[in-house]
């Protein structure tokens, strides 16, 4: 029998962007035909022709650079063939017509006049939303061996530093979030709030020189451990200071600064939640007994940065704030997928601790708040998984306080799939509550008086970095005490007065400036989460 908790989950990476144009180039008015190859590494016998969709099967893993030897974290042999790219293009565009959510809307374009990435680039809808953003903000890629070593480990190279991307092209504007732990960045003595002014004695802000951005980006993303570059910030202070950084493997501490804070309603727990990673389990887990100890009256979830996570932990955390009585045995969420690839299937509220190598229950009950409510703390960058927390919460009538800005908007998922080194993420199904409730593609927005489906009981308000996470007097955390208290949104300083609209999407920057992107990934936005089968009768 199948433990509920083999069902989906969804992973998430942040990076920023790297300097690169899209290839690109016309498509062939005289396509050859297409042959389903018996004999597939035989790359002569394979050719795109138009609306004619092979098997993505017979296409898998004939690599135009095959991998050689055993995976280290699979602990298998690289299923890598010899082949080509353009079956590692066929490929792509035969999976993406069998799985994406939106298959009906997907361009047919020759493959030969791209390389495989800018090719896939190109398989995903250009429709919109009501509001005018892009309906598919979320289709990217990664190498395999940096998705396995995030997902598996929490570790990533640089210098831990979250930044807050309010422009990648001139002007831009980089502010530091939060720096994690024992990373190169708190060592320097690098603060929230910081605002990136140069790197390698480059100009930040306005360089739009070849030369000047390829700086950029070879500071601020490195290749390897080890690699000195110097940064300098302004301080909130408005003091400029220079810091040289060495690049390292930083671990990710996904939960921070859990405190109980004595305030006029009670005792309140707070808990900064950075991403929904496995590790992450343990420190939730001991957060909520330490909440359940101290016998708190509300709960604070600081989900501001957190751009998503495996589901499955979202549904544990959800459960661990509202316990047995609100679930009634009711999902959390229910995937919906494009007709013809998969069945549409509930994810439970998870209730036991799960063993996430194997991916299944052990039996161990978790601990629970039984809150009647919950405030979450949220910016454009709470996202996917962080949502569905929201989401399935409100789909079971627990009520859930927004306070800050608007999230990024993400009800869909991915199912990771590695193909010749690289991991693609495409979406493939869409995630509804026990309402049936999953129209926020424009994400949830915090309003005193709610109106429509996606508006949330709370306070809209700018991220404040003038004070720590965690800190009373912090502008969030802040409005979020009051709040409990009163009832009401609070009148807070005009500097964070404001209706906090979702961050500029990139292609609305100036067309002319030179981006700065992460070299290792292609990125369309900060966020992109992954939600992933783990049935084993699904597995990849």
């Amino acid at each position: 029998m199948l433990n509920p908790v083999k069902s989906r989950f969804c992973i998430v990476f942040v990076a920023f962007v790297m300097l690169t144009a899209c290839g690109g180039g016309g498509s062939s008015s005289s396509p050859a035909p297409i042959i389903t190859p018996t004999n597939p590494g035989n790359t002569d016998v394979v050719s795109w022709q138009a609306g004619v969709y092979p098997s993505s099967e017979n296409l898998k893993d004939f690599c135009q650079a095959p991998r050689a030897g055993i995976d280290p974290f699979e602990q298998q042999p690289y299923p890598d063939k010899t082949g080509s790219a353009l079956q590692e293009k066929l490929w792509l565009r035969s999976w993406s017509h069998e799985s994406y959510l939106w298959y009906q809307e997907l361009p047919d374009i020759n493959p030969a006049n791209y390389n495989v990435q800018d090719y896939f680039e190109l398989l995903r809808t250009d429709a919109l939303t009501d509001s005018g953003n892009a309906k598919d903000n979320f289709h990217f890629y990664m190498d395999t061996a940096e998705y396995q070593r995030q997902t598996q480990t929490g570790i990533s190279s640089g210098y831990g530093i979250e930044w807050k991307v309010d422009s990648t092209r001139p002007p831009r504007s980089f502010y530091v979030a939060f720096v994690e732990p024992d990373s190169p960045a708190q060592t320097a003595g690098i603060k929230r709030g910081d605002k990136l002014t140069a790197v390698n004695n480059v100009d930040f802000v306005n360089d739009n020189t070849q030369s000047g951005v390829s700086a950029l980006n070879d500071g601020l993303f490195p290749s390897d451990v080890g690699e000195l570059h110097v940064f300098e910030f302004e301080t909130m202070e408005g003091e400029l200071v220079t810091h040289e950084l060495v690049s390292a493997d930083v671990l990710s501490m996904p939960v921070q600064h859990v405190k109980i804070l004595d305030a006029a309603v009670g005792k309140v727990g707070y808990m900064l939640f950075n991403s929904h990673i496995a590790m992450a389990q343990a420190q939730l887990i001991d957060a909520v007994q330490r909440f359940q100890s101290q016998g708190i009256s509300e709960l604070v979830v600081d989900l501001r940065y957190n751009g998503g996570g495996l589901l499955a932990l979202a549904s544990q955390l959800a459960y661990m704030v509202a316990g047995n009585d609100a679930i009634q045995n009711r999902p959390f969420e229910t995937t919906q997928f494009n007709g013809k690839w998969q069945r549409d299937e509930a994810l439970p509220f998870l209730d036991e601790v799960v063993d996430y190598d194997r991916f299944v229950t052990t039996g161990q009950l978790l601990p629970s708040l039984h809150l009647n409510r919950v405030f979450v703390l949220t910016t454009d960058a709470t996202c996917s998984a962080s949502e569905s927390f929201i989401n399935a919460l409100r789909g079971v009538d627990l009520e859930v306080i927004q306070i800050g800005g608007t999230t990024c908007g993400k009800p869909y998922g991915f199912y990771p799939e590695d193909n010749c080194g690289t991991t693609y993420f495409t979406i493939q199904f869409k995630g509804v509550n026990a309402k049936g409730f999953g129209e926020y593609a424009d994400g949830f927005s915090p309003v005193e008086a709610p109106v429509y489906n996606a508006d949330v009981r709370g306070c809209p308000l700018a991220d404040d970095l003038s004070h720590d996470l965690g800190d009373p007097g912090e502008g969030l955390l802040a409005t979020a005490l009051s709040f409990a208290q009163e009832g009401s949104c609070p009148v807070v300083p005009a500097k964070f007065d404001a209706v906090v609209q979702r961050s500029v999407a990139e292609s609305e920057f100036n067309a002319s400036g030179k981006a700065v992107r992460d070299p290792r990934t292609h990125f369309r936005v900060r966020e992109n989460a992954i939600k992933q089968p783990v049935r084993q009768s699904e597995a990849n």
